[in-house]
């Protein structure tokens, strides 16, 4: 289905003019044609007065095809079924009074940007039975905040997830005529998109897993490749809504976290990974201390200790700068041997 541009309609103005016009003058018609036939012409104020009524009576149709359009808007017109165009941008627009706008949208409401009715206007469009303003197409940027989902990372772990993703719509004709729905195809998309680059990494920097497919080990991860998982992401949604008439701008993660019943556990897993980091800085800093003391001790020959004496202070140096707590010193008066 390829889109139908309808650019020569901006014609609201002049056919609401011509019509009030033509109504004023068949209403003047019939007055006249009534005060001939009590003047004695039964035949032209007959003719005239019947002219005019069925004037007056028709005049109105083509206001029922005018349509006012804000800036970002868009109209799909069908005409007895048949697809004719597209009316797009601000302006007052005079179309076929017989066409028909369709949005099988117009009633779907995601968790998304500027896709929020308010009770009234819902009440209006049951009253009514069809609102013009319900069968527009925003053409403006909007964001779908999905659900958060729960989703296997490539070790196993549940991992929950959720993504904001900007889109637009760019064809009018393909996401009407498309699809059933674009808003919830949209939506599907982004659901089983998301899962299938999910799937690939590891929530964390994990040994001899393959992210990008190339038979070759990498450092990609959920936490620490978020951008790159989002630009995969976002190609992953493009690709499937192309069909749609749909342009996705960005894509971004807004949450990510482990699933409840490992997050325990998987806590724990990082606090004992960063105390044994900071255990082996630690172990490394006091090793060297040790060195320059005994290196220290040496050069200016403060003190001659053979390998036993070096053995302990080693000991008691490593005991003191690697302890969780402050030592308690133990003062010796006597001789060192």
């Amino acid at each position: 289905m390829q889109e139908i541009i309808l650019k020569n309609k901006k014609h609201g103005m002049r056919t609401l003019l011509i019509c009030i016009l033509v109504e004023l003058l068949a209403l003047g018609g019939i007055i006249l044609g009534a005060y001939l036939l009590e003047d004695g012409a039964k035949g032209v104020g007959l003719v005239l007065f019947i002219i005019s009524l069925l004037v007056l009576c028709i005049a109105w149709i083509p206001l029922i095809g005018l349509r006012v359009l804000k800036p970002q808007e868009a109209l799909v017109l069908t005409l007895f079924g048949k697809y004719i165009g597209t009316i797009k941008g601000e302006g007052f627009y005079a179309v076929n009074p017989f066409c028909i706008a369709v949005n099988p949208a117009a009633k779907t409401k995601l968790n998304q940007s500027g896709d929020v009715a308010s009770a009234g206007s819902e009440t209006i469009t049951a009253r009514a039975g069809v609102n013009m303003i319900d069968k527009k197409i925003s053409l403006k940027i909007m964001t779908l905040n999905n659900n958060r989902q729960k989703i296997n990372d490539c070790l196993g772990n549940p991992v929950e997830i959720g993504i904001a993703v900007t889109w637009k719509v760019v064809d009018t004709a393909k996401a009407v005529f498309n699809v059933d729905n674009y808003k919830e195809y949209l939506s599907l998309q982004c659901d089983s998109a998301l899962r299938n680059v999910v799937r690939v990494y590891p929530y964390d920097v994990a040994p001899n897993v393959d992210t990008t497919g190339d038979g070759v080990a990498d450092d990609g991860s959920l936490r620490g490749s978020s951008e790159i998982v989002a630009g995969r992401i976002r190609d992953e949604i493009q690709t499937r809504v192309n069909d749609a008439g749909i342009e996705i701008v960005e894509a971004r993660i807004t949450y990510l976290a482990y699933a409840p019943e490992i997050a325990a556990v998987m806590l724990q897993r990082q606090q004992a990974s960063a105390i044994i980091d900071a255990r082996k800085m630690i172990v490394d800093g006091a090793v060297g201390m040790v060195e320059m003391a005994l290196e220290r001790l040496s050069q200016n020959k403060t003190v001659e200790l053979d390998e036993e004496r070096k053995a302990a202070m080693v000991s008691n140096l490593l005991v003191v700068l690697c302890g969780n707590h402050d030592a308690q010193p133990v003062v010796n008066s006597g001789s060192l041997y």
